[in-house]
């Protein structure tokens, strides 16, 4: 099995590391990482129209209305109808999101910390690009509708 040791198999190795360490480090918060990615966005850009975050987040809309409707029953989030559109809704952090956000350990950064710790910089910054232009040429080949 020649794919088993290269870059894209030890990129969703990565990937799903990462990811399981993100849900073990918000477990005692009782938040999924998608319910973080969520709560990042809003208090990092304010208030959102939900219509966007399948895109920011790469999700399906039915799993995103799962999301947002546990972290508006666990009192973090709040929904309002969109202004200019009663039919969309914008979604915010509420005073107790905000108070939950400063309590948050920043999964993220954890996990760089662990990951990463005595890599150089040269040798990271080689990975990111060679990742990001994976990723890039990926989706432009799915995005012309041709087999990648």
């Amino acid at each position: 099995m020649p794919h088993h040791n290269s870059a894209g198999a030890w990129a969703k190795r990565y990937h799903l590391a990462s990811r399981a360490a993100i849900e073990r480090i918000l477990r005692p918060y009782d938040l999924g990482s998608t319910q973080w990615y969520v709560l990042h966005q809003l208090v990092h850009h304010g208030p959102t129209a939900q219509r966007d975050f399948p895109k920011l987040l790469q999700i399906e809309k039915p799993a995103l209305s799962d999301v947002v409707s546990a972290l508006v029953r666990k009192g973090f989030v709040a929904q309002a109808p969109d202004p200019n559109d009663q039919r969309q809704r914008i979604l915010s952090l509420t005073a107790e999101g905000k108070d939950l956000w400063q309590r948050l350990p920043d999964p993220i950064a954890l996990i760089l910390d662990i990951a990463f710790e005595g890599v150089d910089e040269d040798s990271l910054s080689l990975v990111v690009n060679v990742l990001q232009t994976a990723t890039e040429r990926l989706n432009k080949r799915i995005n012309e509708g041709t087999n990648a």
